[in-house]
């Protein structure tokens, strides 16, 4: 199974792209930024050089700097074929995810999901030879899709019902404002806890959620590398995760049309902070697998 094309750099391209991310970052961007964030932390050596080489030069080093170009480029049309690939809408109110039942796109074409995504990308990475052998792949492409993929699988409602499209037909307020519950996720919660809690300062959020990994969920984070050597079973494991939490935290006391603040807000924070430091840990846990110089050697 390939994504769209084989991905080839096209006159400049990505650069220009990656050039035209806003320096502000305003799952929304803080979200991706996170993840990435946490994921360096957890870096084999060998996955911190493989992916510092595979970085393009604008991003200096720094995988979270480019962990948005997914959402950035989807709506282009040299990536349109890539917008399905960012959620796996599942039937509503069965809170669970079925690979076979859920993972297509909005045309119903199997395979087009996002657990499929990562699975592809995954695939594609694993052909890095360490060295400037050329590749049918573009695999820093690549590595920015995987990582932003991961990512999205740990939003609950990137799994949520199709019914309401993840949350996005589910207009309501947020402390007053206009907007939609799939949004309240993907950054509101993010934002208004920056707020109230770090200043605005995203880096200081990142640095608190670091200090619950070593100190309040260190006998956690071991379990959640668990995966074995099986990709696809990793990935659903993340999206039934993610479904059932949309069950239980994202959809329940809600109201279409009301307005959500304090009750809400600081019951679903925790969520969404365990699932960035989930998130950040299996990215990390996914590249160093990848990128163990015992895979290069069995592949050549």
């Amino acid at each position: 199974m390939e994504m769209g094309r084989p991905l080839v750099w096209c006159n400049g391209t990505l650069l220009l792209l990656l050039l035209s991310i806003p320096a502000v970052l305003c799952w929304g961007n803080e979200g991706h930024y996170a993840v990435c964030k946490l994921a360096e932390a957890y870096f084999s050596e060998d996955a911190l050089l493989a992916v510092r080489k595979l970085l393009p030069d604008s991003a200096e080093g720094n995988l979270a700097s480019v962990c948005t170009w997914p959402d950035v480029v989807k709506r282009g049309p040299a990536y349109s074929w890539s917008y399905d690939l960012h959620f796996a809408d599942t039937p509503d109110y069965k809170c669970n995810y079925e690979y076979c039942r859920d993972c297509h796109d909005s045309s119903g074409i199997k395979g087009r999901c996002v657990t499929a995504a990562i699975y592809n990308y995954t695939k594609q990475l694993r052909s890095y030879a360490g060295d400037d052998s050329v590749s049918k792949y573009n695999l820093s492409e690549a590595l920015m899709f995987l990582s932003h993929f991961v990512g999205d699988t740990h939003q609950p409602l990137h799994l949520g019902f199709v019914g309401d499209l993840g949350g996005n037909k589910i207009k309501l307020r947020w402390y007053g404002t206009e907007t939609n519950l799939h949004h309240v996720w993907d950054d509101k919660i993010i934002l208004s806890a920056m707020k109230r809690f770090y200043n605005s300062d995203l880096s200081t959020m990142i640095q608190v959620i670091q200090e619950k990994m070593t100190d309040v969920w260190s006998n956690d984070v071991a379990t959640w590398k668990q995966c074995g050597h099986n990709i696809t079973a990793c990935t659903e494991r993340y999206a039934s995760e993610s479904v059932s939490l949309a069950c239980k935290f994202a959809y329940t006391n809600i109201t279409a049309g009301g307005n959500l603040e304090d009750e809400y807000f600081l019951t679903r924070l925790p969520v969404v902070e365990r699932r960035l430091a989930q998130g950040g840990v299996r990215l990390a846990s996914t590249l160093n697998s990848i990128f163990a110089p015992h895979k290069r050697i069995a592949q050549a």
